[in-house]
């Protein structure tokens, strides 16, 4: 089964939850009306359905193949990336100066997660691509703007990120890539990056590599790490592309999913280059801060890895209520004159309502991220810039975090809906789940974005954001519960309960750190999970209320069914959150009672 966007749902969640009213009024997006929003979601419906969705399937069975330091990408992608880059996709973000659409983040954002829907392995060249033109647009200088900006947003050239070291994993102070300064205020590179996302490919005439480094004089740690552009292809003056460097691919890895995604070996240095050993680069930035600039590489990147938990939980949830139409297998448990569709199963519905309530819960939770994304660049104000900031910050760890381990989830549901066929490669629902497994892991593990949410973005403001989200919470909680019926009366009282366990876990930190600094972090994960529920719960409880208010003008099955969704997700999912505060406040004896040697 292809993969159709659900654009109503796409839609709803950008005008009534994101409030795009609010960033249509923003300067600079005045031209953002709501006739543009709906044909970009339409065309971009239209290429990821007709044109690249269909190479799913290819990727994973024909991977990219390397040769002799060369790569060729899987069939059809060469003529999907140039319908992508010529239809402007890869601008539709970024600013109008460089070629691009200057649409704002939250429009971009459901035109993100259909491209991850359609082909994850595909769409990760391009979300690279976003990363360093971000980088550029962001740390580099106004020359480097103007000669690779253009050219990465045209898709002439593609960006890739280049952090990890065989001894340098998530620690970057072992990365021994080292940079050495030329008499031209230029610089060579010597070393060796791993796991390089289309680190070599066919699909562009250029690859502009962002790569962490050191300098002979640099200090130790992450402190010593310079962020340096080194293009395959070293451009003149001209823009035009001239000598190759001195970067080659050594092999691709062999992988559980995201098979045509070529994830490539990097050696710079080792004499093959026109221009003499050593891979020319130029610094971005300031030497000895290249961590810091590589990091707005890395939001961006895990936003967007975010996005692709919930396309892909899409995409399997599409396929999994597909089948359970069609396949027919057993009798109602109410009895039935023959066999009738899985769908009439109670626990057939119950794991699609599971599926259908997280991916709406986490679509929900990143539109919102993303407006607020929009708030604190273009808000007129700057305290309100600053509170948006903060609040966009504190929802990206949530966004990746969450997302990501609910899409392993979601898919592996949705292979459990197939039953047997669902563990055939044929029926594509296995594909879906392994391509989700890397996502809790490339860009920051779980863990990562779980103590990044717990130090950073909890403890650091002393819980202030968090507390600026429970407000808007409480807010809701009584609209609510002014509502009659059984499912807002339930709704309210999961919601409550959520709520109140939040805030106990946040206090719960902000105590713990004064203590047991082990057995608190021993907590982060849970504490991102905790958060990513009661959020979610959050946005699908707004949901309902406004379906509600449509649903007294008239009927419709899709206003019923957000209130039906957001029942299911406070008595199913709402409910495990006092759990996870129990995890979170007593967690730490068990999973700190072993010594290392005792495993």
């Amino acid at each position: 089964m292809s993969y159709k966007a659900p654009l109503r749902e796409m839609q709803f969640v950008v005008h009534e939850l994101a409030g795009l009213r609010t960033v249509q009024a923003l300067p600079g997006f005045e031209d953002a009306s709501d006739e543009i929003v709906g044909a970009v979601l339409e065309e971009c419906s239209k290429l990821m359905s007709e044109v690249i969705a269909p190479l799913n399937r290819v990727g994973d069975t024909q991977p990219a193949r390397w040769a002799d330091g060369a790569v060729t990408t899987s069939p059809g992608f060469q003529r999907a990336f140039r319908a992508f880059v010529d239809g402007g996709w890869q601008g539709v973000m970024h600013p109008s100066r460089h070629g691009g659409q200057g649409l704002p983040k939250l429009v971009a954002t459901p035109c993100l997660e259909m491209l991850q829907a359609a082909n994850l392995s595909f769409a990760l060249c391009p979300l690279l691509t976003d990363g360093a033109i971000e980088a550029f647009l962001i740390a580099g200088s106004e020359e480097q703007q103007q000669r690779y900006v253009p050219k990465l947003i045209d898709g002439s050239w593609t960006g890739t990120m280049n952090l990890t070291e065989p001894q340098a994993g998530s620690d970057l102070s072992l990365v021994r890539t080292r940079a050495e300064r030329q008499s031209d205020g230029r610089y060579r590179i010597f070393g060796q990056k791993i796991f390089i996302t289309y680190g070599e490919h066919d699909l562009a005439e250029n690859i502009v590599h962002l790569v962490l480094a050191r300098t002979s004089d640099a200090p130790p740690g992450v402190k010593g790490l310079s962020l340096f552009v080194v293009p395959k292809f070293v451009p003149g003056v001209d823009g035009r592309i001239g000598a190759r460097n001195d970067v080659y691919c050594a092999s691709l890895e062999h992988k559980l999913g995201i098979k045509g995604s070529p994830t490539a070996v990097l050696i710079f240095g080792d004499g093959r280059g026109e221009l003499g050993p050593g891979a020319i680069a130029e610094l971005v930035g300031e030497e000895n801060r290249g961590l810091e600039m590589m990091f707005i590489m890395m939001n961006a990147a895990r936003f967007q890895v975010g996005l692709q938990g919930i396309a892909i939980g899409e995409r399997a949830y599409q396929q999994a209520a597909a089948f359970a139409r069609e396949r027919v297998q057993g009798r109602a448990v109410e009895g039935s004159p023959g066999p009738v569709a899985i769908i009439e199963h109670p626990d057939v519905r119950r794991m699609l309502m599971f599926m259908r309530s997280h991916i709406e819960a986490a679509r929900a939770i990143a539109y919102v991220a993303a407006a607020y994304g929009d708030l604190a660049r273009h808000h007129s104000d700057s305290g309100e810039r600053a509170r948006s900031q903060a609040l966009y910050e504190y929802l990206v760890p949530v966004v990746k975090g969450w997302s990501t381990e609910m899409a392993v989830e979601v898919t592996s549901v949705g292979i459990q809906v197939h039953g047997g066929m669902g563990f055939i490669e044929e029926t594509g629902a296995a594909q879906h789940y392994r391509d989700a497994r890397i996502l809790p892991i490339y860009e920051g593990t779980t863990a990562i974005q779980a103590n990044d949410l717990l130090g950073r973005k909890t403890v650091r403001d002393a819980g202030a954001t968090a507390g600026l989200l429970i407000e808007q919470m409480r807010a809701t909680l009584a609209q609510v519960r002014t509502q009659s019926g059984d499912d807002f009366a339930a709704i309210a009282t999961q919601l409550e309960s959520a709520i109140v366990a939040y805030r106990a876990a946040i206090d719960y930190f902000l105590r713990g750190f004064g203590g047991d600094i082990r057995a608190a972090f021993a907590g982060s994960v849970p504490y991102l999970k905790l958060a990513g529920i009661v959020l979610g719960g959050w946005q699908l409880a707004r949901a309902a209320l406004i379906a509600r208010q449509r649903l007294a003008t008239g009927d419709d099955p899709f206003y019923r069914a957000k209130i039906a969704t957001a029942r299911f997700f406070a008595d199913h999912v709402l409910s495990t959150v006092p759990a996870l505060l129990a995890a979170i406040e007593a967690g730490g004896a068990g999973a700190l009672a072993l010594d290392a040697a005792d495993f």
